[in-house]
C-alpha cells in the first residue's frame, strides 16, 4: 500500500513551491516519488518547484557521488524534465533541485527523481542568464526567454559626478525590449560596442529604447518622505549567484543613503526564472517598515489599474509606434497600497506600490510586456497575466511525498 505524506506548504510566500525536508533518514529502495497538484481553475505551468537538498540527500539511493546529478521523469513516460540544483541563499552550496511542470486545472501528476551522470559543459549561453558588464560601463544585465532588464554600477554614477561623458545616475531597473526566445545580452552589447550597429535600433530581436533616467523604470524601490519619494543611486558592488535553463540569480549592493532623517541600508537578492515576465526581488532592507516600488509613467499617457487587495497594480502606455505594459506583484497581502505620482520633475512621475517590510524584508515581482514580442496584445491581457500571477503565487503548487 502507498501511503501519501503531505508536506505542508500553506504558510509559503512566494511563488516557488517548495518541498521541505520531512523525512530525513526514511530511505527508500525505490525511486523517490512526489505528486504535484494544481487546487487552482487554471492550467500552469513554467512555475518553478524547489526540492529541498536534504530531503535527497537523506536518500540512500539518491547520495550524490562524482560525477553524478539529478534526473526528474513524469510518472509513465521515459522523457526526462529540464531540471537545475540551485543556490537559494548565495552561500556557493546548492539548496534545492528546480523543475517545471506542466500541471492542467484542478489536477495532479506523479514525477520520479533518481541519478544521472553529469552531462559535459558547453559553451551555450543558458537561457536564464545574468552577468556583470565592465565593457559597458558597469552595467549588471539578466534575461530569460522573454524579457532583459538591466541597472547601472559606480562607475557610470562616478561619471556623472565629474562631468565625465556617458554616465548613468539611477537606481532604476531598465526594460530590455527583446522579441526572440534566445538569449540577446552578450550579442547586443558587441552590436552596441565592437560594430556599426545600435542596440537603440531594432534588427528583428528588439531593441533598447525604454527610458529611465532617474525614474523607477521597472521595478526600482523609494522611501516616501512627506509628500515626495528619496532613492538610493547605483549600485555598488554585486555577486552573480547562478545562471541556468531555469533560473538566474544574483545580489546587488546598494551605499547607505538618507530618506528624511532615516539611514537606509539596502541589498537585492533577485531571480529571473524561466517563461516567466516577471523578476522577483528579495529586499533586505533596514531603516524603513514600508518600502514603495515604481514603475516610470514616461510620457504619462498610459492607462493604470490597480487592485490592492490581489496585489498588484499595472501600467499600459503607447509606447514607440507599439504598447507597452509594466506591473508589480506583490504577494501574502503585503501590498498597503498605490500612489500615482505625477510632477513636473524630470523623469519622477511613477506609479508605485507600497509594500509592508516584514522581519527586515520586502518581496515583489516586476517585469513588462512588449506588445510587439507577440506575448500580449492588449492591456487586458496584460492586466490578466499579473492577476493570473498573484493567484498563483497565493495558492503555490502542493507537493506531496509518495512513498
Amino acid at each position: 500500500m502507498k501511503a501519501k505524506i503531505m508536506i505542508n506548504l500553506n504558510s509559503l510566500k512566494y511563488c516557488t513551491a517548495i518541498l521541505t525536508l520531512f523525512l530525513i533518514g526514511c530511505a527508500s529502495e525505490k525511486p523517490l516519488q512526489i505528486q504535484v497538484t494544481n487546487n487552482l481553475d487554471i492550467n500552469r505551468s513554467f512555475e518553478t518547484v524547489e526540492i529541498d537538498l536534504s530531503l535527497l540527500k537523506s536518500n540512500e539511493e539518491l547520495k550524490l557521488t562524482a560525477g553524478k546529478t539529478y534526473k526528474i521523469s513524469e510518472v509513465g513516460t521515459t522523457s526526462e524534465l529540464v531540471s537545475q540544483l540551485s543556490d537559494t541563499d548565495g552561500d556557493g552550496t546548492a539548496d534545492v533541485l528546480l523543475f517545471q511542470p506542466t500541471i492542467d486545472a484542478n489536477s495532479s501528476k506523479s514525477f520520479t527523481i533518481g541519478l544521472k551522470d553529469i552531462e559535459d559543459q558547453t559553451d551555450e549561453i543558458p537561457t536564464c542568464y545574468s552577468r556583470f558588464v565592465p565593457e559597458r560601463t558597469d552595467d549588471y544585465a539578466w534575461e530569460n526567454d522573454r524579457v532583459a532588464f538591466r541597472t547601472y554600477g559606480p562607475v557610470a554614477q562616478k561619471m556623472i559626478e565629474d562631468n565625465v561623458p556617458g554616465g548613468t545616475l539611477s537606481s532604476g531597473i531598465d526594460a530590455w525590449l527583446k522579441r526572440v526566445d534566445y538569449p540577446i545580452i552578450n550579442k547586443w552589447y558587441k552590436k552596441e560596442l565592437e560594430t556599426d550597429g545600435s542596440y537603440h535600433e531594432d534588427d528583428g530581436e528588439g531593441l533598447d529604447n525604454f527610458h529611465v533616467g532617474t525614474s523607477r523604470g521597472v521595478g526600482g524601490i523609494a522611501i516616501k518622505v512627506d509628500t515626495a519619494y528619496q532613492f538610493s543611486r547605483n549600485f555598488t558592488d554585486y555577486k552573480t549567484i547562478e545562471t541556468g535553463p531555469i533560473r538566474t540569480s544574483f545580489w546587488i549592493m546598494y551605499a547607505p543613503w538618507k530618506a528624511g532623517d532615516k539611514t537606509i541600508e539596502e541589498k537585492k537578492y533577485i531571480s529571473l526564472d524561466r517563461g516567466s515576465n516577471l523578476s522577483k526581488f528579495r529586499v533586505e532592507i533596514d531603516g524603513s517598515e514600508t518600502l514603495s516600488v515604481g514603475l516610470t509613467l514616461h510620457e504619462k499617457d498610459g492607462e493604470t489599474t490597480t487592485d490592492v487587495e490581489e496585489g498588484w497594480v499595472s501600467y499600459w502606455e503607447p509606447y514607440f509606434g507599439s504598447e507597452l505594459g509594466t506591473g508589480v506583484v506583490v504577494p501574502s497581502s503585503a501590498m498597503l497600497g498605490y500612489d500615482k505620482y505625477v510632477t513636473d520633475a524630470k523623469d519622477l512621475s511613477n506609479l508605485y506600490a507600497q509594500i509592508k517590510v516584514v522581519d527586515g524584508e520586502a518581496v515583489y515581482y516586476t517585469g513588462f510586456g512588449w506588445k510587439k514580442s507577440k506575448q500580449f496584445s492588449s492591456k487586458e491581457e496584460w492586466n490578466n497575466y499579473l492577476k493570473q500571477f498573484a493567484k498563483k503565487i497565493n495558492t503555490p503548487l502542493q507537493v506531496e511525498l509518495v512513498q
